[in-house]
């Protein structure tokens, strides 16, 4: 099939190479022509695991291309692909600014039948402002499909290729027969295709986001209540995650939630229960008690130092909102260290992917380390926020060596407290004895 991915973001890039690796001829569209030449020359703009060998291979069969010629694209493709920014507006409310204004060109554009599939994460009744934004100057039929994303960042590659679903939005037959043509060589295992209205496919990216992102707050809720009563979170995580009805997936306490996803689609579904009268008063909670996490060690920290922050040198180990990305957006490392530089911290930091995003938002206010080791030298103390596999069995002899005091306050809970203890460090972590 000849598919048209409009925007080469993370969802937009991930989508248009795996549809391209089952042998279609894929191409994406973007504005920026810098960006078009790099993907041209076999430049992938963004860090994900696997996906520069399949867009290699696919470049080279001729499968995958690129252009930044909104004509091109949609002359192209029978299928077309929004794969759009949706920002956080001021209100919390999803920017529908981009998905909207292409829309508008596509009704001016387009010459014969297309289906065109929202793949961005966006609100309720989308589909029908998509629609009615085309329909003013369409001359030809077309259809509307909402098609949400499940890609998990670090794992994308994977969750597009063997999906446990795919949910498609449509009251057409025809884009439905369509859709699961194209979809059908993901799904040969037996994973399901989940046919229902626009409306709640819409909901169901942000039901299922929310509901995430409310588990690994109530974990950190636990946790910290654990702090206050001398009980061990790890435990209790074992405890209640071999309840089927629970599941031990998203019950590791940290630091909070940050990235592109949870943040912004949590409060984007509060704002739009509020546009209905509605209020969703669990997501008030986890709104607030995700805001407090991010900085949950600071106090320690603090309290660690006696209040006295000032030219102390701290390293950090992991930028990232997660591990195996390098997308720092929400990140919890930013709102703590901002925290220790508003006290005068010196703060010299490592992430295997992410130190270019960072010190584009801190430039020179951050030591920049070429390693994990070199972050610690004459360091005063480590901080861990991400769990990139790489810190979970460090040269604990050498990081001895170079910090000068043994103290590592650990926001991810990378290491067994006994253990740690016998190493000869003064450990920190979250909501454990």
């Amino acid at each position: 099939m000849k598919i048209a991915v409009i925007g080469t973001g993370y969802v937009g890039l991930v989508t248009g190479t795996c549809l391209a690796e089952t042998g279609n001829e894929v191409v994406c569209v973007d504005i920026d022509q810098d960006k078009v030449n790099n993907m041209k020359s076999g430049i992938v703009p963004i860090y994900e695991p696997h996906l520069d060998l399949l867009f290699e291979r696919n470049i080279k069969a001729g499968r995958l291309n690129f252009t930044s010629s909104l004509d091109e694209g949609l002359s192209f493709g029978e299928i077309i692909f929004l794969a759009l920014p949706t920002p956080e507006d001021e209100d919390g409310s999803a920017d529908l600014s981009y998905v909207l204004g292409v829309a508008d060109q596509i009704g001016k554009k387009i010459k014969d039948y297309k289906v065109i599939v929202d793949k961005s994460t966006v609100p309720v009744g989308t589909a029908e402002k998509v629609q009615k934004a085309i329909s003013k100057n369409a001359k030809c039929n077309f259809d509307v499909v909402s098609n949400p994303e499940f890609l998990r960042e670090g794992f994308a590659v994977d969750d597009f290729l063997k999906p446990e679903r795919i949910v498609i939005g449509s009251r057409s037959e025809k884009a439905t027969e369509l859709m699961k043509k194209l979809y059908n060589p993901f799904v040969r295992s037996g994973n399901p295709i989940i046919i229902m209205d626009e409306k709640s496919a819409e909901l169901t990216k942000y039901a299922a986001n929310a509901f995430l992102a409310t588990k690994i707050t109530f974990m950190n809720e636990i946790a910290n209540y654990c702090e206050r009563v001398g009980a061990d979170v790890d435990k209790i995580r074992v405890g209640i995650g071999t309840d089927s009805r629970i599941g031990n997936r998203f019950l590791f306490p940290g630091i909070g939630y940050g990235g592109s996803c949870f943040p912004k689609d949590v409060k984007a579904l509060q704002k739009a229960g509020k546009d209905v009268l509605y209020n969703f008063k669990i997501l008030d909670s986890v709104i607030e008690v995700n805001e407090k996490q991010k900085t949950i060690l600071y106090p320690k920290i603090e309290k660690y130092f006696k209040g006295n922050l000032l030219n102390k040198k701290i390293a950090i180990w992991g930028l990232a909102f997660k591990p195996e990305t390098d997308d720092v957006r929400e990140a919890p490392a930013i709102y703590l260290m901002n925290k220790l530089l508003d006290k005068g911290a010196l703060l010299s930091v490592y992430d295997p992917e992410a130190m270019p995003n960072i010190e584009k938002q801190f430039g020179k206010k951050l030591n920049y380390s070429e390693s994990m080791y070199d972050a610690l030298e004459d360091a005063d103390a480590l901080v861990i926020c991400t769990e990139w596999s790489v810190f979970r069995t460090p040269d604990f002899d050498k990081v001895k060596k170079l910090l000068n005091q043994n103290i590592i306050f650990d926001g991810r809970n990378l290491y067994e407290t006994e253990e740690i203890k016998k190493e000869g460090f003064l450990y920190h972590s979250i909501g454990r004895i």
